[in-house]
């Protein structure tokens, strides 16, 4: 006995096949007619979005891309200027450190003049009040001289003869 013999599901039966066979027809026409085109229809718009979703994922990444470079190059130029800014700055500085110094310089000079100038009034003054202290002394030792020798007549007329005489050789 043989194995298909045994088994009635797997042995073929003619009437079986046909009815089948008209199923699956009747089904295959009936999807063909309202599901086929649908179906068919919503896996196109599927491949479709997703053809669509991966197109602007490219395009992102390229933007991506692009705005990663512009980015770079943006913090590049800042850097530059950054540099820039502080190179000038620095030079400001020193330009000011260097203009501080010379003006000090400057008003240290003349006040140092000044102060010259003025010790050397104050020592012209001094001079001219020893002048005249020692003036006034002389004035004073003269007048006591005088005074003493001009207390005897016969002096005080040897005195003037004698002022006479120059006067008259003069």
């Amino acid at each position: 006995m043989t194995l298909l013999a045994l088994n009635p599901l797997v042995s073929p039966d003619p009437g079986l096949f046909i009815w089948s066979t008209f199923a699956f027809l009747i089904l295959f026409f009936i999807l063909s007619k309202y599901a086929w085109k649908p179906i068919v229809k919503a896996l196109d718009e599927r491949e479709h979005s997703i053809e669509d979703a991966l197109s602007k994922a490219e395009l992102a990444k390229a933007e991506m891309a692009k705005l990663i470079s512009e980015n770079e190059d943006l913090l590049k130029e800042a850097r530059l200027e950054r540099d820039h800014i502080l190179r000038e700055a620095k030079e400001i500085k020193d330009q000011i450190i260097n203009d501080a110094k010379e003006q000090a310089k400057a008003e240290g000079t003349k006040l140092i003049e000044k102060a010259k100038d003025e010790i050397t009034n104050q020592k012209f003054a001094a001079m001219a009040e020893i002048k005249n202290q020692v003036s006034s002394l002389s004035i004073a030792i003269a007048e006591k001289v005088l005074r003493k020798q001009l207390e005897d007549q016969d002096k005080q007329q040897a005195l003037v003869n004698d002022l006479l005489k120059e006067v008259k050789l003069n």
